[in-house]
């Protein structure tokens, strides 16, 4: 909030600084009283709240519907924050028993392997050979062991604690200094209480500090200019003011102004975008999905958050000026990285590091805003098989990388196109037409993570002859 030299008093505060520092007690205790009686088991009655918040804090109807709306939000947040953690738990035990299931198989199969008589002999070898190893001073089935005899613990860890959070009650936070006034569309500029008429703020005082401040107090308040305005003159306006780093800071929700809609239907063409903490690829698709455009957006991981904000702003624009410049729509992945998080506990330390350190959230959530604010429709798709699909069809016959190449499958299913597997793949490997094709692209990568032909992306580019997956398939028959 910005302080005018002219209505400073002898403290250095304006006299709307004042009366917030007086209310902001009386709106806590109220917010406390509210979230209290929330969270107890009685039936909430939203009327005859508000009655009782206006007779024992002498406060007005719409301040009363102010704390209500504030004490409910953090009601309904921690609540929602309670399943989610409880999901969360319930995902990384999921992810615990799955990962124990298959190191005792492999264990399992590999003891069935050498008890067999002439093992040496053995066409098809073992899953899981007998080895030492320098660096552990031990073997590999005993290291397996150790590792696995530490995730039961971890499993029980996990399961007394989800059943510790199921019980027990949930604690909601209140900070100080927190000022909530709701807004309603039918009144003068979207709010009875807080009226901004683009420069300054009127602000009606609670009755209990009407003797104080009187019934109005105003102040000049601007700075909410920007390059792209959405801020509609009607409509309802809420205001939230709070206290931060000494300082009293005020932000207004609204609904904000329509804006002419600059790409073209889908239909005509996309950008696919893949997202990855090193760099973002991209790969602009024509009417009938053939590769248009493609490019990389170089990123930096490690930085400080505030860095981190400006280079996605940054890649968030230059995306906003692609799909400016070909007229289209950019589509994206549907990602929920809380499943992948779940699963760090049994990930690699480099691929856990680098899951973790980069804001993909945020991401989201600023290109959705930068695209919308421009008039760029964003759409999201499933993002299943998506990278084994650009590195098996498209990698090797346009030269891309791996993210181009799955940047190109995002937007040939952002339009609804085929993803059938090519000829020289389905030759070696059985399709059944009855079912989904992402059933064959599945069957496709539990085969291709058995095979020693293929141990990084780049070997996508030297497979000339998919024969090995036949090879593969005699192999597990044997087996079994």
């Amino acid at each position: 909030m910005p302080t005018p030299q002219f209505e400073m008093n002898e403290l250095g505060k304006t006299h709307l600084e004042m009366l917030l520092e007086a209310y902001a007690p009386i709106f806590h205790a109220a917010t406390i009283e509210s979230v209290n009686n929330l969270l107890s088991r009685v039936e909430f009655n939203k009327s005859d709240w508000n009655t009782y918040l206006q007779k024992n804090y002498g406060i007005n109807k719409r301040h009363a519907n102010g704390v209500i709306s504030f004490a409910k939000g953090k009601v309904d947040g921690a609540k929602e924050n309670r399943q989610l953690h409880i999901k969360t738990i319930q995902g990384k035990i999921k992810s615990v028993e799955k990962w124990l299931q298959k190191a005792e198989r492999k264990l399992k199969l590999a003891r069935k392997f050498y008890s067999k008589k002439n093992w040496q002999h053995s066409k098809s070898g073992c899953n899981f050979p007998l080895s030492s190893s320098i660096k552990y001073r031990d073997t590999n089935w005993q290291n397996l062991k150790f590792q696995i005899h530490h995730k039961k613990r971890k499993l029980a860890l996990f399961q007394n604690k989800l059943q510790h959070l199921k019980i027990s009650p949930i604690k909601v936070s209140v900070p100080k200094g927190n000022i909530f006034i709701v807004g309603s569309k039918d009144e003068t500029f979207g709010n009875q209480v807080s009226q901004w008429d683009g420069n300054t703020i009127k602000f009606r005082v609670p009755s209990c500090l009407e003797s104080r401040f009187g019934k109005i107090v105003s102040s000049e308040i601007g700075n909410f200019h920007r390059s792209i305005n959405r801020l509609p003159e009607s409509g309802a306006k809420t205001w939230h003011f709070f206290y931060k780093n000494s300082k009293w800071v005020v932000l207004v929700q609204f609904t904000p102004k329509p804006v002419l809609q600059k790409s073209r239907s889908i239909g005509y063409g996309c950008i696919g975008i893949d997202m990855n903490p090193s760099g973002i690829g991209w790969a602009y698709v024509d009417s009938e999905g053939n590769l248009k455009s493609k490019g990389r957006i170089p990123l930096l991981m490690g930085l400080p958050s505030g860095k981190q904000d400006a280079q996605i702003i940054k890649a968030c624009l230059e995306l906003a000026r692609l799909a400016h410049l070909f007229e289209c729509p950019v589509v994206c992945e549907e990602l929920d990285f809380n499943d992948k998080k779940e699963r760090l506990g049994e990930e690699s330390r480099r691929y856990a590091r680098m899951l973790s350190s980069w804001a993909y959230s945020r991401f989201y959530q600023l290109l959705e805003s930068i695209l919308s604010n421009r008039g760029i429709e964003l759409k999201t798709v499933n993002p299943a098989y998506s990278s084994l699909i650009g590195l098996v069809k498209y990698m090797k016959m346009y030269g891309l990388s791996s993210d181009c190449a799955a940047a190109l499958v995002i937007a040939r299913r952002g339009m609804r196109l085929s993803e059938k597997p090519p000829s020289s793949v389905t030759a070696y490997s059985s399709v059944n037409e009855d079912k989904h094709v992402w059933s064959f692209w599945s069957q496709l990568n539990k085969i291709i993570k058995r095979s020693s032909r293929i141990n990084r992306r780049h070997d996508y580019f030297t497979v000339s002859n998919w024969s090995f997956l036949d090879n593969l398939n005699t192999e597990e028959a044997i087996l079994r």
